[in-house]
Parts: structure tokens; sequence; C-alpha cells
């Protein structure tokens, strides 16, 4: 017999590890917190390790604002061999061999920072037509697949590796596919290239937490589990923050808007609400008018 699930708030900043997708991720540790509710921020795929922000309950209403955020990755890049995936988990679809130079590699990594045009892989969770890109690619469909506009904040090569590879830290905006940029790179150097190792080390403000594996929180019981969660108010903590009173408060709790008697800010803004210090949700606020857009349960 299953016992009950039960009502978690918070927020897991869990480090995924290698050959799981991000969905089976977040069922292992929703069985493990034996939440009822709970969604991941963020997909990693089943190569890529590291931080994958976890949202329990009433946390989940704010995950946009991780969906929304950079990121930034380690990321280890093979030149010499493309593949279907632009990974190492696809078939190898072509080998070349690599005859370029150290300066050649950092010049033609400089030259993707900035806004880039970037074509999302073929095999990827991207929905077109309500089906996902990867499943016109294993029924051998060709596609025509919509390129967008990402950007690269920094890119730093680490170190240079054996077997023609180098390693990179990157950070860039969302929707941003690491794969699509180690397949970028080979195709300017004429080489070839995929991606063979990935590690995301940061989301928006969040930093990757080496310790917290599903080993180690398998280790834990429930009030150590619980320890691990950081509030939900984290994920909007850049928002500025408006305590109400209590006659406001009984206005917000019904999903109604009040006046101030004064205006908090020149321009319309979105803040945080709290109530007695505790964290009442988000709203957006013109003038002297505050109307709640997204609220936890009262």
């Amino acid at each position: 017999m299953t016992s009950k699930k039960t009502n978690i708030n918070g927020v897991l900043l869990f480090n995924k590890p290698i050959g799981i997708s991000s969905n089976n991720a977040l069922q292992k540790i929703k069985y493990l917190f034996n939440a009822k509710k709970a969604g991941h921020t963020g997909t990693l795929d089943p190569l890529a390790t590291g931080l994958l922000p976890i949202c329990f309950g009433e946390a989940t209403k704010f995950s946009s604002f991780l969906l929304d955020g950079n990121k930034e990755y380690i990321a280890t890049i093979k030149l010499g061999e493309t593949t279907t995936t632009y990974d190492a988990e696809g078939d190898i679809t072509s080998t070349t061999v690599v005859n370029v130079s150290p300066t050649e590699i950092i010049n033609t990594v400089n030259s993707f920072l900035g806004k880039q045009i970037q074509t999302p892989p073929i095999y990827s969770a991207l929905k077109l037509n309500g089906k996902a890109l990867y499943e016109y690619a294993r029924n051998g469909i060709v596609v025509n697949i919509k390129s967008r506009e990402v950007e690269f904040y920094e890119l730093e090569i680490l170190e240079f590796l054996e077997n023609n590879q180098f390693k990179i830290r990157v950070l860039s905006s969302k929707g941003t596919y690491i794969r699509s940029l180690a397949h970028d790179i080979g195709q300017v150097l004429g080489c070839g290239a995929h991606l063979s190792g990935l590690i995301r080390t940061k989301t928006n403000s969040f930093n990757l937490n080496e310790q917290l594996t599903l080993d180690h929180l398998q280790s834990l019981n429930s009030e150590e589990l619980l320890s691990k969660l950081l509030p939900t108010d984290v994920l909007v903590r850049i928002i500025p923050t408006l305590e109400i009173s209590d006659m406001q408060f009984n206005k917000i709790k019904f999903g109604n808007a009040f006046l101030l008697s004064s205006p908090i800010t020149e321009v319309d803004e979105v803040v945080r609400l709290y109530h007695n210090g505790i964290f009442l949700g988000i709203a957006h606020v013109t003038g002297c008018k505050v109307k709640p857009e997204r609220l936890v349960c009262l």
C-alpha cells in the first residue's frame, strides 16, 4: 500500500546524473520526496549532467522565471566526427582528419560570441505540428526546422584534451542548444564536431550543488530531505518586494486588486507580495493599483 502523497513546496537544485532523461530524474525525485506535485525547469539530455532545478507544489507556478533565465555549461567537444544527434548518443555520419591549430579553434569559438541564428537539432523535443522533432527523425521524415536567435554571453576555452577534444565554458540565453553549438563549430572549422560531454553549472543565479546527487538524497530521511529545499520565493528574488497590510491582504486573498496611497514606482512593474513576512505571490503595479497575477494557495 502506497503512502499518501504530501503537499511540499520549494525548490531542489538537483544534480542530475548521466544516462537518464530529465523526466525520469523528476519522477525519481518526486517519488523520493513523496510529493503530490513537482516539475523540472529546463530539460537536460540523458548525456548531460548537472543542475536540474525541480520545483515542488506552489513553486511550480513560478518555474517560468528559471525557464526564461540564462544558463551556464561546461561542454566537451570532439572534432573530426559528426553524428545524427549532434552528440555522442547519435550514429556517426562522417569522420574527417583533424588538421586545425589551437589558435584556429580559439578564434572559431570566439566568433560565436553575441547574438547568433541557431538551428535546433532534429533529434530534439521541440514541437512541430504537435509532434516532437525526434519523432520525425526516427521515422525518416525530412522537415523544415525553424532557426531562432540565441545569444552567447561568454565563451571560454578551458583546456585542450586528447583525441581531438576540448572543453569550453558557455554562458548563453534560454533556448540555446549546446549540441548545435558544437556541430556549428565543427562546420566552421571544416572537420565536423559533436558534443561529447555536458555539465550544466548554473541557471540564472543558482549554482550547481554537486552534493545533491540522487545517491546522496536517497541516503537521507524525510526531515533531512526537506532541509535541502529552498523556499518558493527564491525563484522571484530579483523582483522588488511589497509588504502589504491586513486590509490589503484581505483583498488579495480573494484575488482582488487594491490601491496604494501613493505610487511606489514611476513605471509599471511586477512585485513580490508579502504579508507579515510570508510570501503571497506576484502582482502587477500600475500607478497606485496593485493587481495580483500569480498567488500561492492562501
